[in-house]
Order: C-alpha cells, then structure tokens, then sequence
C-alpha cells in the first residue's frame, strides 16, 4: 500500500513527492495528463524553443539551487542574458527603458519632475490603518500615482494577469509590505534589509534549461520512475476509515495521507462531498484567461534592438496586450539564425477575453507591438496557447482566506493542499513550499 496519494503532476505535485520520498514517505503521483508538468510547457517547432506557459524562474536562497544539484538539473540550467536586466514599458508609443539606478531614474522620461519630486517625500508617508491594503492603495500612498500608472500597474498586470486595485498586497508582494514594516518605509526598509544581508549570499539569478522549462518536471518524473502515473485523471476522492481513497477509471488506491496538488477550483471539486465551507472558499479564487503568444520574425522585420528582458504596457494606453517578452534576446538560441522569437501576453484580470477567437486576439496583439517595436509584416511563425484559468489570483481577504483553509484542514486528518493557489505563485515558490511540507512535524514518518 502507498503511504501518500499526491494528486497532481505539476511542479508542486512532483517536489512534493520528492521531498517526501527522500523523508522515507512511499508517495504515488496520479497525473491527469501526459506528460506532466501542469501549467509547464515546452515546444521545439520550425527552428523556435518556446515555453507556452511560464517562461523562466527566478533562482534564489538554497532550497532551490541545492535541488537541482542533487537531481542533476544544474548541468542543464541556463542563466538569462545580462541584458535582461534591462525592462522597457511602453509610453507615448515609445518603449522606454525603465530605470537601474539613481541617476538613470532622474534622467528617465517616465516620470514627471513633479512625480519624482513627490517620491523624496516617501520616507514620511503615513502607515495605512487598512491591515490588507491593494497594491493599488499602497503605492499611491507611498509612492504617487504615477508610478502606480507607469511602473506597478504593467509590472502586476504583466506578472500576474491581475489587477492591482484588487490584489493584496501583503499576499502578493509581501516582501514590499515587509520592507514598510521593517523600516517605515520603503527606502529606510530597503537600507536595513541591504545592511543585514549575509555575507557571501548569493544574488537571484533568472534561468531557465537547455530545453525549456518543462525540461525540470520531465526530469523529476523520470526519476521518480513508477511512483508518478500520467494520463490518470481522477474522478473522486473519500474517506474509508483512516485511508484516503482516490478513484479513476474503475482503478482506486489508499493511503493514510492525500496532497491535493491540483488548482483550487479542482481541489474544491473534489472536496465539496467531504467539506463543502473549504471546497466554498478554493472555489472563490479567481483566475483569469490568458493567451500566450510565441512570434517568430525575421530580424530584418524588426527595427528595435530587442536588447531587454521585454516591454510592459500600461493599462492606462488602453492597449489589450499586457505584454510581450524577448524571449530569443532573454536565452539565446530560442530562434533559428537571423530570427528572433517574441512572446506576448493578453487577457487576465483586467481584459475578459472570454470566448473571443484565436485569430482576433493574435490580429490585436500584432497591430498593437508593431508600431513600438518597429515590426514590420505578419510574423513568420505563430504558435498560441489558451489558459482559460491562468494565474491564480491572491486578491484582498486572501490571507484571511487561506486561514479558513487551513483551520478546515485541522478537520481532515492526513491532508494537505500544495499549488500556486497559496504561498506564491512561482515556480521557485512552489518547490520550497514542498520540501517545507516534508519538514511539518505532523509529516514526519513514522520510520523516522
């Protein structure tokens, strides 16, 4: 008999039975698809390496990196090309190059002297009373409006799909709230933190692998060998005594511990016969629809320099597309020789894109970059990709939320939910967040 049914093959769902395996746990993955990696995908085709879902990761702390050391991954990892460093956003129909430093900040275009102006004054900014303040209030306050225009709005709407009038701060940027809390405000906060930094620690590095990214949950899956089981879509889970039950397909398997490693709105699914306040609050996190876009052009077609890691778009332009990405300047050798490869994004939480056709967003998103990029034609290549539920959405209350959650979870014995739904929703995120799970002390095996 299994110890552990993990049900999910996603990079949450695969660290998770990692890191549990290596604690002495016998885990079974059962993955609904073939092959795994959930919202991880990698495509090679006519010469392009695109990634239709996340497209890198950003690699910091230890967990992480000593990971991909031990599952040989290190030796397949490839670090961003320093210009990636350099972000652009769109302004006046020109892609501006967001400022690196102090001096690059006054000289920048962006801002009005008078928003500059306002920023000298965000050390003496008021705390807000609002214990779960937006995004969107909080960089006002701190910060001015105009930033919240020209620099926050295309981050959060480019990052997460989302809308920062809406979104939580201390859920979705908590190290932002943590640097008021630590010092103020954000420069005294920033100081501090700079200042306690440890010796000898290294700096986050975006990466990505030779292959794409889904070359990490190919790579896991291959190891863990017959634990994980792809194209096992399960219907139904129960309770029979101290076992957890998982059905598919006539086929059913028993363990004393389940992880829920699936999206909220399917873990919700499953549970509303077993607690059906919990299975209520997953299904009340949104996630909006994306459209991931990969775009080939000859170079010659292209007159900007490409010499970043992308260009966000405000919403204030009024623009559909949130962003795009270039992705054969960010890792090298993503377009054949002469070619570039861009990646854009429409949709989220701000633009329904409902039901509208393919052909519609795609005609939108390249009548759209062309001007501010220069390109000229119809892309050589297209390849589309359509997440109706994307990015889960961490939005005002959530934090109160995943409290309710995790006091309902005190009522199922054996449980645990695992995803981007909660504590992050990046991959780096995700895979820390499984191997803290291997280390709760009422996950500790019995062996052990």
């Amino acid at each position: 008999m299994h110890e552990v049914i993990i049900i999910g093959g996603g990079i949450s769902g695969l660290a998770s039975a990692w890191f549990l395996r290596e604690k002495g746990w016998r885990p079974i993955v059962l993955e609904a698809g073939d092959p795994v990696g959930g919202s991880i995908r990698s495509r090679q085709e006519a010469g392009f390496l695109m990634d239709t879902g996340a497209n890198s990761m950003m690699l910091k702390g230890e967990i992480v990196p000593d990971w991909f050391r031990r599952i040989g991954m290190d030796g397949e990892m490839i670090e961003a090309n320093p210009l990636a460093k350099r972000r652009y956003v769109l302004k006046e129909g020109i892609p501006l190059a967001l400022p690196n430093g102090p001096l690059a900040f006054l000289r920048s275009p962006i801002l009005s002297a008078a928003a500059k102006m306002r920023l000298l004054g965000e050390p003496f900014r008021p705390r807000s009373a609002d214990p779960d303040e937006s995004i969107a209030a909080f960089v006002r306050r701190r910060l001015g409006p105009e930033v919240l225009d020209w620099m926050v709005d295309p981050f959060v709407s480019g990052v997460f799909a989302g809308d920062p009038e809406r979104l939580s701060l201390r859920a979705t940027l908590p190290r932002l709230a943590a640097l008021e809390d630590a010092g103020g405000s954000l420069l005294r906060g920033a100081w501090r933190t700079r200042r306690a930094k440890r010796p000898g620690r290294s700096a986050a590095r975006l990466v990505s692998f030779r292959n794409g990214l889904q070359q990490l949950p190919l790579k896991v899956a291959e190891l863990l060998g017959d634990t994980v089981h792809g194209g096992c879509a399960v219907e139904r889970i129960r309770r029979e005594g101290d076992l957890w039950v998982a059905e598919a397909a006539g086929q059913s398997w028993r363990a004393p511990r389940l992880v829920l490693a699936v999206p909220a709105y399917v873990a919700a699914q499953f549970l509303t016969p077993l607690h059906g306040e919990l299975a209520a609050e997953l299904h009340a996190i949104r996630y909006p629809s994306v459209m991931t876009m990969a775009l080939g052009f000859a170079q010659a077609q292209v007159a900007h320099a490409l010499d970043g890691f992308g260009m966000l778009i405000p919403r204030k332009l009024g623009l559909e597309t949130l962003g795009v990405l270039f992705s054969s300047t960010i890792f090298p050798g993503r377009a054949p020789a002469d070619h570039v490869l861009l990646t854009a994004f429409i949709g989220g939480a701000q633009n329904d894109i409902g039901a509208r056709p393919d052909a519609a967003l795609l005609s939108a998103v390249v009548q759209e970059i062309s001007p501010a990029l220069g390109i000229s034609g119809a892309p050589h290549f297209v390849h589309t990709r359509r997440w109706q539920r994307a990015i889960p959405q961490y939005e005002q209350g959530h934090l109160d939320r995943i409290r309710r959650v995790d006091a309902a979870l005190a009522t199922l014995p054996g449980l645990a939910l695992r995803a981007n739904w909660r504590d992050g929703v990046a991959l780096g995120d995700c895979i820390e967040n499984a191997a803290a799970l291997s280390e709760r002390e009422a996950w500790r095996h019995p062996a052990g």
